[in-house]
């Protein structure tokens, strides 16, 4: 299985995220567009998520249901209505989307258990020194 992370740009905390995507969904499937489609698009179709990267760590995923047409010759990424914590993992940011290979992919977050962000300060020295 195969996966995508994306940077939850214009996020402020995962609370901000998933009341962003939760707005979102509330007007039907979340659809975010791209510039190209993933080459590895069928791996990922109903079976993959887009992990979530905020303050450098891979915090929440939410399942890809599909790829599709948008305007402008764009690509639209169709976005499951759910979105789930996972116990974040370090992950340094970028541009765009990257592919993330499933044993690679943190475990979703268990019913009631708390996740442990690092402090925004730290987590910008260990990036800086790319230990994250």
């Amino acid at each position: 299985m195969l996966h995508l992370t994306k940077v939850a740009f214009g996020a402020s905390s995962l609370d901000h995220l998933l009341d962003s995507l939760n707005h979102r969904t509330g007007r039907g499937p979340v659809v975010l567009t791209t510039r190209n489609l993933p080459k590895r698009h069928a791996e990922i179709t109903g079976k993959g998520s887009l992990f979530w990267i905020l303050k450098h760590q891979l915090v929440a995923r939410t399942p890809i249901l599909g790829f599709g047409e948008a305007e402008g010759g764009r690509v639209s990424i169709l976005l499951g209505a759910e979105t789930l914590q996972v116990l974040p993992a370090p992950k340094r940011a970028h541009q765009g989307w990257r592919y993330l290979e499933a044993a690679d992919a943190p475990g979703d977050l268990r019913q009631g258990e708390a996740p442990a962000l690092l402090p925004p300060n730290i987590a910008r020295e260990l990036a800086a020194l790319a230990l994250l």
